[in-house]
């Protein structure tokens, strides 16, 4: 009987575990993937990924488009090279969500570096946990620049940095000293920077952003400022869009529709308006003026702005949430103590907001690396009349919101939830809610509150801690039922969050309650209605929770509800301009990229949103603050850059269209051909398993099933046969090609294999009934920065008829019977074919080389002409002035002397500026041209190949009938 036997095995592994840079290579990167992937996702990797000679990109897609995916790709494909120095720089708020992407979606490990992780790791003998190949370093901002130099240290593979725009300033003069730390500990190293904002104010910012990458791709800064920065004009655009193809990639959402491969839902707004009792306005008057206090002991006339804004928070939260925090500062104030941000832990998001107001003093013009947090040393002898008088105060705000029984916002959600509902289940969605807040005590309330209101047994809490009885219940029950698969990440906090969802997402609960961190990550795509019980001010954080239900997979348009306090004057404008200016809530994609540009750090329009209601003590003065911060905003949304932007980047390009179409057919292809060759070395390595290719291929093995299509074995509670550390199929790859094969004679069986239903292989058939005889090799370019490889099959049959490679390997794909060889080799015949086939290989290797050289020439011949170009201006600007400024000078006779004297020697000075450039100029050129040939015999250098063949087995042929 025929089979698949260890040399089909040893064939397919080889073809699998291929190094290089072509589709094939890439394909065992995308096989890991749990996500359901763009061309223009993958085209965006491949692109970063194109040349080793790369210094990096920039990835700048519009907004949900997913960037993320994309970085995640090329770190995929690093790993799958055994790559493993990979750093990954974020704002604080985003470092959890990309762990869970990391794991969820392409089950990378990772480890989130802060003070305390990094503590811990030297604790456990981790000399440098930076320098770190088990896992992918994801880390902040701050954090980075702070260890700028043990970063430089570390042979970095890759470089990912996600929000790149917040460095795009980087190249001025007077700015944040932390933010050039950063260049110059990664200036040697690979790095992708991801932003859909990389231009904003000025051309300029596009010059920093590259110098993050190579600061020898323009010329310097004054020739940036020479031929780009002055001016808008068709041509100078057109010659630097041109310019920036290498190391620029952008995707527009229209062009990704146009090609069909991106459905969008909308987003709908709905408001839950609610006016609030007596009491509890009287509360929030009464808090809200201590707050603003100057004076207090608590807060004191320079308060912490992370306490500060919890505290803000907690006032629009709830009044349980208000409760709570009216008791923790009491508590501080009766030790005498100052309150620090214990105050405000119900806040769940407040280490990491704490760490992005670090990120944003790290990158701003002023940051000096001091803090703002209140210290008790120093301050004045505390007066204990004052002291009682404050705490009677508080107390007394206390008692108010303990006497308060019903909360008026809790009444408007639980009488408008079922209509709401309702309607969402009339479009098609499920009967789910996510109700998001940022206080655990306001989670609490709403669980009891709703609990009591018909969702009992109905609700899924997700926070921080998830330590109540309920999530553990959960938690406990789907570690049950996954145990044995590798749905199981092995980290307790993933998981967790994976069981909740999972909760969610089954019939039983229809209730996602979430605070801010406990919902970092997730993915929510099954739910349509998501509510903002309490509405935070940064625009960035609105938009990260509204994507978690509004993405791809949603199927029908996702209705988003803000609760909104007609009496709160500065929650109304709030509202408006998250709503009006950033346009959140509505349309197909939520915030543009425009808009969001505007803001380079959200905590920093958080800050200028407490600075207003901070100070603003009436109606009128909240209106005035407000119309000053909107005209702000729209006088920078409506900057004369838009144009440039629109000329440069969102060009509508048919041919990308078509490229986007063409890509689509061919992942599909080397996929299809990769997970075939996959499950056919799982056949040959696996004689015992049971076998099914019916619908979705599929095998049983030690009691699992097991299937390369993703989702389908997720959905059906089977295991991902895909490759990745320690997984059934790494093992299969890692057996077969260790095992070493004497020369054999394998009779293929074509009828066998069309007998399965499988499609004709005409070149195959061709030779029905033939023999011959067949040498595969690894032939591998080694090169001093990196290798790539190359099956090369070198084939004859008897007649003398020389075989192409491409007919050689679909044999592979049919079973056959292994015996012993029945002829003798014909070395002779074999060598020339062997030696013709190497020789095409190493061929191919270096026109790839040629084809890397030939882009680092143009790069370089560009940087060169830009510094020459640069030159030759700047010497004609001296000429003109110089002209213009004499002939004005002889035209007019009644000039003072005294003025006449010093327009003579201003001029003169230009005159001697504009010679000197001449002068100095064929020096220049030949200093740079000499630069540029340098630099080209070192990139020549690193290509040399050095060609390596490895046998891997000889066979005797024969295509049975």
């Amino acid at each position: 009987m025929s089979v698949y036997a260890p040399f089909h095995s040893k064939f397919f592994a080889h073809r699998i575990m291929l190094e290089g840079r072509s589709d094939e290579a890439f394909a065992k990167s995308l096989s890991t993937a749990r996500v359901d992937m763009k061309p223009h996702q993958v085209e965006a990797a491949r692109f970063a990924l194109h040349s080793p000679l790369s210094k990096g990109v920039i990835l700048a897609d519009e907004v949900g488009l997913g960037k993320t995916i994309e970085a995640c790709l090329v770190i995929a494909q690093k790993w799958a090279e055994r790559r493993r120095n990979i750093l990954l720089i974020t704002p604080a708020s985003l470092r959890t969500q990309w762990q869970q992407e990391l794991q969820e979606k392409f089950s990378l490990p990772s480890v989130i570096l802060d003070s305390k992780t990094y503590r811990d790791a030297v604790k456990n003998g981790q000399r440098t946990p930076f320098d770190n190949t088990s896992a992918i370093v994801i880390t902040s901002y701050q954090y980075a620049a702070a260890n700028a130099e043990q970063i430089h240290r570390v042979g970095w593979d890759l470089v990912i940095i996600d929000e790149a725009h917040r460095l795009r300033n980087v190249y001025k003069k007077n700015t944040s000293a932390q933010a050039k730390k950063l260049k110059e500990a990664l200036s040697s190293r690979f790095k992708v920077l991801l932003t859909a904002t990389p231009l904003q104010n000025s051309l300029m910012e596009l010059f920093g952003l590259v110098s993050m990458i190579d600061d020898n791709f323009f010329g310097d800064e004054q020739s940036f400022r020479v031929m780009y920065g002055r001016g808008t004009d068709k041509q100078s655009l057109i010659s630097l869009r041109r310019r920036m193809a290498p190391l620029y990639k952008r995707h527009l959402r229209r062009d990704v529709q146009a090609a069909g491969h991106v459905n969008y839902t909308q987003r709908l707004a709905v408001t839950f308006d609610f006016e609030p009792h007596s009491l509890e306005e009287q509360l929030y008057e009464g808090v809200s003026s201590y707050l603003q206090k100057t004076d207090s002991i608590a807060f004191g006339s320079k308060p912490n702005q992370l306490v500060l804004i919890g505290a803000r928070k907690t006032l629009g939260s709830s009044i349980a949430a208000i409760a709570l925090f009216l008791e923790n500062v009491i508590a501080r104030l009766k030790r005498s103590q100052v309150v620090t941000e214990e105050v405000v832990e119900d806040i769940d998001d407040t280490a990491e907001v704490g760490e992005e107001i670090a990120d944003d003093a790290t990158l701003s013009d002023a940051a000096d690396g001091s803090s703002d947090d209140a210290s008790e040393d120093g301050r004045p002898a505390i007066d204990s009349n004052k002291l009682a008088a404050e705490i009677a105060e508080l107390e007394g705000y206390l008692s108010l919101a303990r006497s308060i029984g019903t909360n008026s916002k809790g009444e408007k959600l639980i009488s408008r939830l079922p209509d709401v509902l309702d309607e969402v289940v009339a479009r098609g969605g499920q009967r789910k809610a996510v109700i998001f807040t940022e206080s655990v005590r306001t989670q609490n309330y709403l669980y009891e509150i709703l609990s009591q209101n018909g969702y009992a047994g109905q609700i899924a809490l997700m926070n921080g801690s998830n330590s109540d009885p309920e999530s553990q219940k959960i938690y406990k029950e789907w570690l049950k039922e996954k145990q044995g698969t590798d749905a199981i990440s092995g980290s307790k906090s993933a998981d967790m969050k994976s069981a909740i969802v999972s909760a969610f997402k089954s019939d039983e609960k229809c209730i996602l309650i979430a605070t801010e961190s406990g919902a970092e990550g997730i993915n929510l795509q099954f739910c349509s209605l998501l509510i903002n019980f309490d509405l935070p001010w940064n625009p960035q954080r609105v938009e990260q929770r509204i994507g978690r239900c509004h993405r791809y997979g949603q199927k029908i348009d996702v209705t988003v509800v803000n609760m909104l306090n007609r009496k709160n004057q500065a929650e109304r404008r709030i509202y408006e301009l998250l709503s009006n200016k950033f346009r959140l809530f509505e349309g197909l994609f939520g915030a543009s990229d425009q808009v969001l540009g505007v803001i380079e750090s959200g905590i920093d329009f958080e800050k200028k949103v407490l600075a207003v209601v901070q100070a603003c003590r009436t109606e009128a003065q909240v209106n005035e603050a407000f119309q000053k911060l909107e005209a702000e905003l729209e006088d920078q949304i409506k900057a004369d850059m838009a144009e440039t932007r629109q000329q440069l980047f969102d060009l509508f390009d048919a041919s990308i269209v078509d490229m986007l179409r063409q890509r689509g057919g061919e992942i599909e292809r080397t996929m299809s051909e990769f997970e075939r060759r996959l499950w056919l070395l799982a056949r040959a390595e696996l004689p015992e398993a049971t076998f099914s290719n019916e619908g979705i291929p599929s095998f049983q093995h030690a009691g699992k099933t097991w299937s390369t299509v993703w989702p389908e074995a997720d959905y059906r509670g089977w295991q991902f046969f895909r490759l990745g550390d320690g997984t059934l199929a790494d093992s299969l790859v890692q057996t077969s090609l260790s095992r070493p094969l004497s020369d054999a004679k394998l009779r293929f069986d074509y009828q066998s294999y069309r007998n399965e239903g499988q499609p004709k292989l005409s070149d195959v058939e061709a030779h029905v009934g033939k023999r011959g005889w067949m040498r595969v090799s690894l032939m591998r370019a080694e090169t001093a920065i990196g290798s790539r490889d190359r099956l090369v099959l070198a084939a004859i049959t008897d007649d003398g008829t020389v075989l192409a490679s491409e007919t050689a390997e679909r044999f592979f794909q049919l079973p056959a019977d292994v015996d012993a060889v029945d002829a003798e080799y014909p070395t002779s015949a074999m060598a020339s074919i062997d030696e013709a086939a190497l020789k095409a290989a190493q061929e191919a290797a270096e026109n790839e080389n040629v084809k890397w050289l030939d882009e680092e020439t143009i790069k370089l011949e560009a940087y060169a002409e830009d510094l020459e170009r640069a030159n030759d201006l700047r010497v004609k600007e001296l000429d003109t002035e110089a002209r213009a400024a004499r002939k004005a000078l002889r035209g007019n006779q009644s000039i003072p002397l005294a003025e006449k004297l010093n327009e003579e020697r201003r001029i003169k000075k230009l005159e001697e500026e504009r010679d000197e450039l001449k002068l100095s100029t064929f020096k220049t050129l030949k200093e740079i041209r000499k630069e540029v040939n340098d630099k080209l015999d070192e990139v020549a250098a690193k290509l040399a190949i050095t060609p390596n063949v490895t046998p891997v087995m000889t066979i005797r042929w024969e295509i049975g009938a």
